[in-house]
């Protein structure tokens, strides 16, 4: 069987992680769009790996969660009948947890926005860190439970419930509706009020929406099986946690967060495969 060579995989990966779509790629690396998707899921296999192995004993102190949807083979509303309730079809939820000093992305989790998922994300949260941290969520109310059934009384947490006013309609029923406020509820222990905040998890939502195509809005460029959409998600944030340089720190998270002192390279990441 032919292998590309360092070169093309490096190319490819590289098309990819800057938000082009699988045919976009295929199109600008002159190669088969069966060729892409085969490269997607190997390097997406081995970036969720490495991360697995690599991305543990943290000394993180402040950690942001935060969900962000999208949808797998077609928007819920227009599933067949015969489709509906089938996990990985229809809506799609990334949860994702965030240091807020070194810009870290600790954990992601792609399912369904649910308490069994809260909990096994909360779980894997949990099982990446060494200290006490203080926790910020939105108000979603699986929460709560899962925190509590994860970290017991060691750790701080707040809820950051944000108010909106009524829904937008007409050309600007894209953007999403007015924040008029939001209060920040002590959950447990001591969080200190000036750091509950979502602010960077929900820039990371941002990022990602702009990064992968298949997150964009208003576009055919959807996952068609979530097991790709996971895949590209794990190539998304290996990409983000060792290659890209964040504009503020001036280094990666990763080499902040002290995983690394290396800057790795698109070819880096190819090597993993």
């Amino acid at each position: 069987m032919n292998r590309l060579s360092l070169e093309k995989r490096t190319q490819i990966i590289g098309l990819l992680v800057e938000g082009n779509s699988l045919r976009a790629t295929s199109r600008l690396a002159g190669v088969s769009i069966n060729t892409v998707t085969k490269l997607l899921v190997d390097i997406g296999t081995a970036c969720q790996k490495y991360h697995d192995e690599h991305v543990r004993n943290l000394s993180s102190k402040k950690v942001q969660c935060d969900e962000i949807w999208s949808f797998v083979y077609a928007k819920e509303k227009n599933l067949p009948e015969d489709m509906r309730g089938k996990f990985g079809l229809g809506s799609v939820w990334t949860w994702t947890a965030l240091d807020s000093d070194s810009k870290l992305m600790i954990s992601w989790l792609v399912g369904n926005r649910d308490a069994e998922y809260a909990y096994m994300f909360m779980q894997d949260v949990a099982s990446r860190l060494k200290f006490r941290i203080q926790l910020t969520t939105d108000g979603f109310r699986p929460y709560l439970e899962a925190v509590e059934q994860t970290f017991g009384a060691n750790i701080d947490y707040a809820q950051l419930i944000k108010l909106y006013g009524p829904s937008l309609e007409g050309e600007t029923r894209y953007s999403p509706a007015q924040c008029n406020g939001a209060s920040k509820n002590v959950v447990m222990g001591h969080p200190k009020k000036e750091d509950v905040s979502t602010s960077h998890v929900e820039r990371q939502n941002l990022t990602m929406r702009m990064s992968m195509r298949r997150f964009t809005r208003l576009t055919n460029a959807f996952s068609k099986k979530i097991e790709n959409h996971a895949h590209a998600i794990a190539l998304h944030f290996m990409y983000y946690n060792f290659v890209r340089i964040h504009k503020t720190l001036r280094v990666t998270p990763a080499m902040e967060a002290g995983i690394t002192n290396k800057l790795w390279s698109l070819e880096d990441l190819a090597l993993l495969i």
